[in-house]
């Protein structure tokens, strides 16, 4: 005779078919965005902010740890990726992987430094370290100062995609922002993400089970550094610039925003979040700097009524119905 639990789909098992399902339904909807006429440029910078906001959900959202200085590795790898391209002339496959090389050296050495603290302190340190980073960006010779590095050639990915072509580039922009949620969703569901969550939850807990926290901290720290100068370097090939604006601290604090307003710990959050910020800044530019004044409502709103975020919020209610 079968008992109850027999017939009953563990929860984690069912939390995961259902998020392949949702990620299938992103995914054909993404693939067809160019057949609906729909501008291009909004979608690629939203799926790069997206990609950014993941990587940044990765660290705070599954790790615990609240990083104010996320935009010194969206800057530091479109700077690295802008030089590459226009001064060494390189192809934009190598230029992608010259960025997220700087990035990710970037992440280990301010890892190295900030993981060693807690709390607010991490998220001080952190914040410290973005803004020397801007300062000396701003002097520093080949980011060009406040002018920034401007008309970057897209050029020909392996040198068969032309990237000047709106829906060429709109693909392989898709093609990065799919390889790196992919990433971090394998990531979050695999042991190691499981001890990321044991140390969100009772860091003293985790460390008397005899895992070495600071360092699956700073793993998850270098990780989510990489991907966001992975995001940093796609987003050059959209924006074709690259300048101070993403060092400095405010664009840390639109990646809070960002993920903040989609769902804090949640798979998708980040990405509903990226779409709902940037296309207000897109729809809403006539309003010139009331933007940042309705952004801020929202956000009030967002904590107000529904403080795990809408897909925070609507993953909430799909589990309330269920039981």
């Amino acid at each position: 005779m079968t008992t109850i639990s027999e017939n009953v789909i563990p929860v984690s098992r069912r939390a995961a078919n259902d998020e392949m399902v949702a990620f299938a339904i992103l995914t054909v909807l993404l693939l067809a965005v160019p057949l609906t006429g729909i501008y291009p440029f909004f979608i690629m910078l939203a799926l790069c902010f997206a990609l950014l906001a993941c990587a940044f959900n990765l660290l705070i959202g599954y790790g615990g740890l609240l990083s104010f200085g996320h935009a010194m590795f969206l800057g530091t790898a479109g700077y690295f990726t802008a030089h590459a391209l226009k001064v060494w002339g390189l192809a934009p496959e190598v230029g992608i992987l010259v960025g997220v090389v700087g990035a990710a050296a970037l992440s280990v050495l301010t890892g190295l430094i900030a993981i060693r603290r807690q709390g607010i302190y991490f998220a001080m340190i952190t914040l410290a370290l973005s803004q020397l980073l801007y300062f000396i960006y701003l002097q520093t010779p080949f980011t060009r100062g406040e002018d920034g590095i401007q008309g970057i050639p897209q050029g020909y990915l392996f040198g068969l995609f032309n990237l000047a072509n709106s829906t060429v580039l709109y693909y392989v922009i898709l093609a990065g922002f799919l390889f790196g949620f992919l990433t971090i969703y394998r990531t979050v569901n695999s042991p190691f993400g499981e001890v990321l969550k044991a140390i969100r939850e009772n860091e003293p807990r985790a460390i008397s089970l005899g895992y070495n926290t600071d360092q699956y901290k700073l793993l998850a720290y270098i990780l989510s550094g990489t991907l966001a100068g992975f995001a940093g370097s796609l987003k050059v090939f959209v924006s074709q610039n690259a300048s101070l604006t993403d060092v400095h601290w405010t664009m840390s604090g639109e990646i809070v925003l960002i993920t903040l307003v989609g769902g804090l710990g949640t798979l998708f959050g980040p990405v509903v979040g990226a779409f709902v910020i940037i296309a207000m800044q897109q729809y809403l530019a006539d309003f010139g700097q009331w933007v940042t004044v309705i952004q801020g409502a929202v956000f009030v709103v967002c904590v107000l009524t529904f403080r795990r975020g809408i897909i925070g919020e609507i993953g909430h209610l799909s589990r309330r119905r269920r039981h």
